[in-house]
């Protein structure tokens, strides 16, 4: 048997007919710049090609998996993907049950739960005997209590879980927050309905409901004056604007009062109703949601159940007096100790009917605390977790599935994870190669790298210029390897960052206690005109501080709004500042037709240039796939075409009229430097900066894209497929090219992510010359290079959730360096 995965002659993408052999149940880390060829080897070769061929043994039909581009590929395993792009969005879907931690927490609050009688008051003790029914997610049955005899719910697992209508809080329905509108943002008091009050009515749409407004007054026997400036009316004819003739809202004022028939004879919607009836309809266009919330729509945490998504029944369950929603906002790691010492607080009869659950519950936890999660909690929802936390809770899953002879393939698990943490990954890693799997794991960790048993450097460039072996061989053997960008670092060959030495500053910004989520009343200083980096493990109150604290007050400060404490005293130091700019992980865009070239504003001028070449025949607007006239109109310029296969998914297929180049043919026609407008799409930022080094517009956008290190990224990427930490450093190439309004702070949330130690340097170049413009830079971050180059450092911790917001300790990195409390 060939103990090795053979690759002979892959060529996809920048691929340069590529062969090597990668040793299998192995740990391999395949490397090197960004761009330079390293996910298309793993995933789009290895990964696909492997599901390929395990379902073409099964004797399905491929034909929707197609064969990358390889000569062959042999001893390949079953292959499962842990990339980047695995969070689920649903707002219902948390830490606890996408892990199913919170399913057996269910099943224990179910089996021995104590709940008060609502007649009586008096606790109400397990029904042992009825355990078995617990089990089943069905709607609960009625049973007396022991003391008063009046009918009580018998608890099941569905009493507990807020996606059931048994466990759900009414109000919200389970989501933990309602949507409520902001009067402020939808009218303006100052006009009249008839002047345009209401922000988002045309004129049109104005006319027309005047008279219907006017109508419902007259039906209530009172005058809506559509003349008068929304300020003067009296509450009746603003619940009527607002909320409608059907509202709670309007109706107390005529409770005995059928609302109107028909539109003509007044029925008015009302403003809000309106807004919140097209929200609910549209649950599927985040696009349109996030439009009707800018207009005017605001989340709120639910008022009745306080954002616990439960309903009350469910709340007032307690386990050794412990509720459900509290076991729920523990650390993972304080419900570990919570658990550990729950055999001895059981009684006899109480811990045989719960042993198997809780030994079940201590081992998925453990495989959490494990992957280096430990900091979050099982209420977390996950549209709010980071890509790498994501990857480490899909590890955790993949500890406890026992597979043996699989392919695993996964994207950078470090994003994100201080380097305290990195030890414990690796042995995960090392975990599953020991199962006897092969581990293959994309990485710039220096950590990682040296742990590996084998190490693949793909390089030497990004783009054009990679897409090569450039080293292979044991951690050692890639370090003695001339001409390697990963050895040159494994091997110190590289000198390391150092700080400029600036040290504190004059001015800062001084945020006062502040105590947000797990922060114990800090007071922090943040050195303005210098490099600030905030650092510490996983969880331990970084973005509360930078993101949730000092971000939101920034905005509400420069937005003329004036600062909100209450999660935080107050902040000193604004006069130094004309404004902040935050800069996270967010996805630009999650519309498919959103590019890093039209996110970049970098596709307008290029069109421009390509309608100038066409000498007046083309317009600007014939080079947009966006638009009808020069794009392929069977496919409406996306290039592929959706065929619908009944009962399996949909599936894109190259639209065989442009077959996949977007434009109609005397579109393509136009050349600029032997480019048409679709390989332009295509290129790389650095492929198109050579092209477009001519003209001033273009050059000038996309040499900011390449100083950030998107130098690899094609234009027409679609923005959806960005990684966090391409779309954090794509929003910072556009601020960069904003004109500064004075001083600016920005804010960044771990920007080297995904980036190699040689990319990471050429960043922190682009940083440094921010500081060196007089503005200030202040980041996130895990990544070491960052941290020596600092001039100032706050280490946070000194661990993650509950025992960590703390400050360890704070200085110039020498300084820290050497502080005996920090990690």
């Amino acid at each position: 048997m060939d103990d090795f995965i053979r690759v002979t002659g892959a060529r996809l993408h920048n691929l340069r007919n590529v062969s090597l052999s990668l040793p299998k149940n192995k740990l391999v880390v395949l490397t090197g710049l960004s761009g330079s060829g390293k996910s298309t080897l793993a995933f789009d070769t290895l990964h696909r090609e492997g599901q390929r061929q395990y379902l073409e043994s099964l004797g399905m039909v491929t034909g929707f998996v197609s064969k990358p581009a390889v000569d062959s590929i042999t001893g390949l395993s079953p292959s499962i993907s842990v990339d980047q792009h695995l969070t689920n969005r649903s707002p219902r879907s948390t830490v606890g049950t996408v892990t199913e931690v919170f399913t057996y927490l269910r099943l224990l609050w179910s089996r021995i739960g104590v709940r008060p009688c609502p007649g009586c008051g008096k606790d109400i003790p397990p029904s042992h005997a009825d355990a078995a029914e617990a089990d089943e997610d069905a709607e609960p049955g009625q049973r007396p209590c022991p003391h008063c005899g009046a009918p009580v719910p018998e608890l099941v697992m569905g009493s507990f879980s807020f996606n059931k209508p048994a466990g759900a809080c009414p109000a919200c329905t389970g989501l933990g927050e309602v949507i409520r509108p902001d009067v402020r943002r939808l009218v303006d008091y100052d006009k009249s309905v008839a002047q345009g009050a209401v922000n988002g009515w045309n004129a049109k749409f104005t006319d027309w409901s005047l008279p219907v407004l006017r109508a419902a007054a007259g039906h209530y026997g009172f005058t809506f004056d559509t003349d008068a400036p929304l300020g003067e009316l009296d509450d009746r004819q603003r619940d009527l604007l607002l909320h409608g003739v059907e509202s709670p809202e309007f109706r107390r004022h005529f409770p005995d009062t059928d609302p109107p028939a028909t539109v003509a004879a007044g029925r008015f919607e009302g403003v809000a109703t309106a807004l919140l009836r097209r929200y609910n309809d549209r649950a599927d266009d985040p696009e349109y949601r996030e439009r009707a919330e800018r207009q005017g729509l605001v989340k709120q945490p639910c008022g009745e159940c306080e954002g616990t998504r439960l309903g009350a029944a469910a709340r007032a369950v307690t386990v050794h007096g412990l509720t459900v929603v509290e076991a729920t906002r523990l650390a993972l790691t304080d419900l570990a100790d919570w658990l550990g010492g729950l055999r001895e607080r059981s009684g006899g009869e109480e811990w045989p009917l719960v042993e198997p659950v809780v030994a079940d519950l201590v081992e998925r936890v453990r495989r959490l605390l494990d992957v280096g999660v430990g900091y979050l909690t099982l209420a977390q929802a996950t549209p709010s977790l980071s890509a790498g936390e994501t990857q480490r809770l899909r590890l955790a899953a993949l500890l406890g599935s026992g597979l043996t002879g699989v392919l695993y393939v996964l994207d950078e698990p470090t994003i994100g994870l201080h380097p305290s943490d990195t030890a414990r990954l690796v042995d995960v890693l090392r975990r599953l190669r020991d199962l006897g799997n092969t581990v293959l794991v994309i990485e710039h960790d220096l950590d990682v790298l040296k742990a590996a048993d084998h190490v693949v450097d793909v390089g030497p460039g990004a783009g054009r210029d990679g897409g090569r072996i450039v080293a292979e061989g044991t951690p050692e053997e890639v370090a003695r390897t001339a001409g390697s960008p990963t050895g040159a670092y494994l091997s110190g060959r590289t000198p390391q960052p150092v700080s400029r030495g600036r040290g504190d500053g004059a001015t800062a910004l001084v945020i006062r206690g502040a105590r947000a989520h797990n922060l114990k009343n800090l007071t922090v200083r943040i050195p303005l005109g210098r490099l600030v980096t905030v650092t510490g493990p996983s969880g331990s109150g970084k973005s509360t501080l930078l993101l949730d604290i000092l971000d939101r007050a920034a905005r509400r400060r420069f937005n003329g709004a004036g600062e909100q404490p209450g999660e935080h005293d107050g902040i000193d130091g604004w006069e130094h500042l004309g404004k902040i700019v935050t800069v996270d992980q967010e996805p630009v865009s999650r519309m498919p037709r959103s590019n890093a070239a039209t996110y970049g504003e970098v596709f307008t001028p290029i069109r421009e240039v390509f309608a100038a070449r066409s000498k007046g025949a083309l317009t600007a607007g014939h080079f947009s796939f966006n638009t009808a006239g020069g794009r392929c109109e069977r496919c409406e310029g996306a290039g592929v075409l959706s065929v619908h296969m009944h009962f399996l998914p949909a599936v894109e297929v190259r639209c065989p009229s442009c077959r996949g180049r977007r434009f109609r043919p005397e579109v393509l026609g136009v050349r600029y430097e032997g480019y048409d407008i679709a390989q332009v799409l295509a290129a790389t930022v650095d492929e198109a900066l050579e092209v477009f080094r001519e003209v001033p517009a273009v050059a000038a956008r996309l040499r900011r894209m390449a100083d950030v290190g998107l130098g690899y990224l094609p234009l027409g990427q679609p923005a959806p497929t960005l990684s966090g930490g391409e779309a954090q450093r794509l929003k910072l190439a556009k601020e960069l090219g904003r004109r500064a309004a004075g001083r600016t702070l920005y804010v960044l949330d771990e920007p080297t992510t995904g980036l190699h130690a040689a990319d990471t340097a050429r960043l922190l170049g682009v940083l440094q010359r921010l500081v060196d413009a007089g503005h200030s830079v202040v980041t996130i971050e895990h990544n070491v290079d960052v941290m020596r180059a600092s001039d100032w450092l706050i280490d946070l911790g000194p661990v993650g959730g509950s025992g960590g917001g703390r400050v360890m300790a704070e200085g110039a990195p020498g300084k820290v360096l050497f502080h005996e409390r920090t990690h």
